[in-house]
């Protein structure tokens, strides 16, 4: 074998793991936001969507730590967007129903992934720097999500701070929690992603039957009890 061959056969396999972690972790990240978020609606707790984004900031942070590729973090929220419109089969609903929540999802993704392709040499060496992504990255979103929400399709929430002062009323309110659960949530999940890395590259090489076989396991359970959380709420 070549070492070029062998080289495309390594990027392959590392491909495929990262792969299967953008289905398992988006799949997590959107049951979540069903089941997590009507819990938190439920028992009237304080900082609902900080709670919902640090937990997706999780997710994305244990990608990075896991592929060190800042783009892959792009297929989480794709992954758990596809778990919230679930909805729309289940109950009939419009894809709109859920518009705000996943808008937020993606810009959360998207300025995540900007933020470590810039500074993924300083991510990878500091947790400080971690820290300050995720806080980057929680506040940073919060800003195209107020404006295109109010576009797309504004809840009775966020018109409340469609006024003057409003956006800055909102960043304070919404930004700044967004930052802090991000930037604490961030750095765990990065954490535990390097930790798992080669233990889960390992079971792949080794026992792949047995890790395609718990992954999709882990999806399924994921998007069906996210269904049955969907039907039960009707």
């Amino acid at each position: 074998m070549t070492e070029d061959t062998r080289s495309n056969e390594d990027r392959a396999l590392t491909l495929r793991t990262i792969a299967v972690a953008v289905l398992v972790l988006g799949s997590l990240w959107g049951v979540a936001e069903v089941v997590l978020n009507d819990t938190v609606r439920a028992a009237e707790l304080p900082f609902r969507a900080g709670i919902l984004t640090g937990f997706g900031m999780l997710t994305m942070g244990l990608l990075l730590g896991f592929g060190r590729r800042p783009l892959a973090i792009l297929g989480v929220p794709l992954v758990a967007v596809l778990v919230k419109q679930m909805v729309v089969p289940i109950l009939g609903a419009s894809v709109l129903c859920k518009a705000n929540s996943c808008i937020a999802v993606l810009f959360e993704a998207a300025v995540l992934a900007g933020v470590a392709t810039v500074a993924m040499r300083g991510i990878g060496k500091r947790t400080i720097a971690r820290a300050g992504a995720g806080a980057g990255a929680g506040l940073l979103s919060a800003v195209p999500f107020y404006f295109v929400g109010l576009a797309v399709a504004p809840c009775a929430y966020l018109m409340s701070f469609d006024r003057a002062g409003g956006f800055a009323a909102f960043m304070v309110q919404e930004g700044l929690v967004w930052a802090a659960f991000s930037a604490v949530l961030f750095p765990a999940g990065y954490a535990i992603g390097a930790r798992i890395r080669e233990p889960i590259r390992a079971l792949e090489s080794r026992r792949p039957l047995a890790y395609y076989g718990a992954a999709v396991g882990v999806a399924a359970f994921c998007w069906g009890t996210a269904a049955l959380a969907i039907y039960a709420g009707a």
